[in-house]
């Protein structure tokens, strides 16, 4: 996927970020045709930053973060300051210009840094201008890269991929979420915008958090203040009330009756009086543990319940 500061600019042998990316969905899209025409491809997950998502690469194992650091702002680059000093010149304060400089760094705690604690600077003048400028920059960015991908894949369903940043998220500013490019601090829905934008092209979302609370449901997240159950509610709630699909996977193995439960709860809720559950759902992954005969009973049970079939073993 192109790198967000140069989707309008003209880096790549005179080319823009967005047009090199859009060459690339077309030819995958010839290369694999009659795949497409025969529907065994039949949607297209659009990658619109890190591993596909749509985030700021706010977070990265290889510059040292670990969880659960809050991240860090991704706006350095000149291309990235280029537009903030005019969007800065544009509100009429130009020294506007510039990423917070008491925010921290990858492994800071909210409390730790001067932007992110409680009553910080996120929630003041400069703060509230530069987080709109920094996550309107992330819609764009997907608004520019899937109206392409509407005539590149021109009559198959595209999904975007959204991060589940759950720690923090039982502070008021939300910091893990600031950096990534989701604006959702506590007076504020940081997931609005992204749903009207997925809304405008069509576009189903792939939602990650909810298939790592599926997993980590007996977890402690005191420490780092989370809420992967309330982050999920958020955005499918979200996502639904837009009429968007949601697309789901697990991100971790399993192979267990209750594991499979849990994934079912949340691919099909029981009692929802909208009827609402996941449009499409990706089991990770066919490997030899699987293929064991107890396991793969499981699997077959659990296929079956969530195509709707009754299952004598499972009925109470």
């Amino acid at each position: 996927m192109p790198v967000l500061g140069v989707d309008k600019e003209r880096v790549l042998r005179g080319r823009t970020g967005v047009e090199v990316y859009f060459d690339y969905m077309r030819s995958f899209r010839v290369e694999f045709h009659e795949f497409f025409e025969d529907g065994v491809i039949s949607m297209i997950v659009v990658g619109l930053g890190p591993r596909g998502e749509l985030r700021y690469p706010c977070n990265p194992v290889k510059h040292g973060w670990r969880y659960p650091g809050i991240g860090e702002f991704q706006c350095y680059d000149r291309y990235m300051l280029k537009s903030l000093q005019k969007a800065a010149e544009i509100r009429g304060h130009s020294f506007w210009a510039r990423g917070p400089e008491n925010a921290g760094s990858y492994n800071s705690r909210p409390h730790e840094t001067g932007f992110f604690c409680d009553g910080g600077d996120y929630d003041g003048y400069y703060g509230r201008f530069f987080l709109k400028w920094y996550s309107q920059g992330l819609v764009d960015h997907g608004d520019r890269v899937l109206s392409l991908a509407k005539l590149a894949f021109e009559g198959t369903c595209i999904a975007a991929k959204l991060s589940g940043i759950h720690w923090w998220y039982k502070t008021a500013s939300h910091a893990a979420e600031l950096t990534a490019g989701y604006y959702n601090s506590c007076n504020r829905d940081g997931y609005a915008a992204i749903m009207a934008m997925l809304k405008r092209h069509g576009a189903a979302i792939c939602f990650t958090c909810s298939q790592m609370s599926m997993v980590d449901h007996h977890m402690d997240f005191s420490e780092s203040l989370a809420d992967p159950e309330g982050l999920t509610w958020q955005v499918l709630n979200a996502a639904w009330d837009a009429s968007i699909p949601v697309a789901s996977e697990n991100s971790f193995p399993c192979h267990d009756r209750e594991g499979y439960s849990y994934l079912l709860e949340k691919a099909k809720p029981v009692g929802d009086p909208d009827g609402r559950h996941f449009s499409a759902f990706t089991y990770l992954r066919l490997n030899p543990l699987l293929m064991e005969r107890q396991n793969l009973v499981e699997f077959e049970q659990f296929v079956k319940r969530m195509h709707g079939e009754a299952v004598l073993e499972y009925q109470t």
